[in-house]
């Protein structure tokens, strides 16, 4: 997924035009308040007409009262347009629902390259944007989930896989065969492609009440290894199960980098030179 942090850019833009505007508004805009200014004038004598700008004898004004406009500093005019705006994005993303679109083949068949997808940022809890720190506990991700995270090789690129094992779990690669605490997960085949000489396997797999659909390439395999799951993280698998860079290889996904569930697709859109598409909609399994 994104290689580059959009919240960090998106936390300091807010801040910086808050800030501007707080301090212009509370200390330099009094300052560029100019005092009222009223010329002299004699008192008006009998005959004479007032009018709202002064008084007029015979067509000629004698006293004026007025009081000219500050001008405000563009970067001022700028940051008070704006941060209203990059608020309310900064709230939305953070603490509500974020988009995100997906660009490697690690999640088929459940996500194609270019699919849209939005992700509750709420469901596994409130998190402080960028540091990822829970404020607010909503729930825990469950087995069968499809999460986005932050990779803890560097968290800073956001990774999307499903959720296998929680904490506390013992999870077990036997060939191609998947165990979590010595219970092998069910699986039941879908389809073989292409049927005349089969190079993907689909499964219909059911892990933690959840259904979904996962790819394994045919032919044997001689991986052979277990995890623990340590308290405080997951072990996540790509539902491409011999083409993903997963807790196989990146390790487990502490809780600090869980960025969201991931539950709907909303458009697919492969390239820039392509036509976006809607027939891909839905709920993600």
């Amino acid at each position: 997924m994104m290689d580059f942090d959009f919240s960090l850019i998106l936390v300091a833009l807010t801040l910086i035009t808050g800030a501007v505007w707080l301090v212009d508004a509370l200390v330099f805009a009094k300052k560029r308040q100019p005092a009222p200014q009223q010329t002299s004038a004699p008192a008006p004598a009998v005959g004479e007409t007032r009018i709202s700008q002064g008084w007029t004898v015979d067509g000629a004004t004698q006293g004026d009262t007025r009081t000219s406009q500050p001008v405000e500093p563009l970067i001022v005019e700028y940051c008070r347009s704006f941060f209203p705006i990059l608020f309310i994005v900064l709230i939305l993303r953070s603490f509500i629902v974020e988009p995100f679109q997906i660009p490697s083949q690690s999640m088929l068949p459940t996500l194609e390259v270019g699919d849209f997808i939005l992700v509750n940022k709420f469901t596994y809890g409130l998190r402080l944007p960028v540091l990822g720190t829970e404020i607010v506990d909503l729930g825990e991700p469950e087995r069968g989930d499809v999460m986005v995270f932050r990779n803890p090789e560097d968290n800073r690129t956001n990774y999307i896989k499903r959720v296998i094992g929680l904490p506390g779990d013992t999870v077990t690669l036997l060939g191609k065969a998947l165990y979590v605490n010595g219970e092998p997960v069910e699986e039941r085949l879908l389809a073989a492609l292409p049927p005349d000489n089969p190079k993907e396997l689909i499964y219909e797999e059911s892990l933690g009440g959840a259904t979904y659909r996962i790819q394994k390439e045919s032919g044997p395999s001689g991986l052979r290894a277990e995890w623990k799951v340590p308290a405080g993280n997951f072990f996540l698998l790509g539902d491409n199960r011999d083409r993903s860079r997963d807790s196989r290889y990146i390790g487990m996904v502490p809780e600090n980098n869980i960025v969201g569930r991931a539950f709907a697709i909303w458009m697919h859109w492969e390239s820039f030179f392509s036509i976006p598409s809607f027939s891909r909609t839905g709920l993600i399994e």
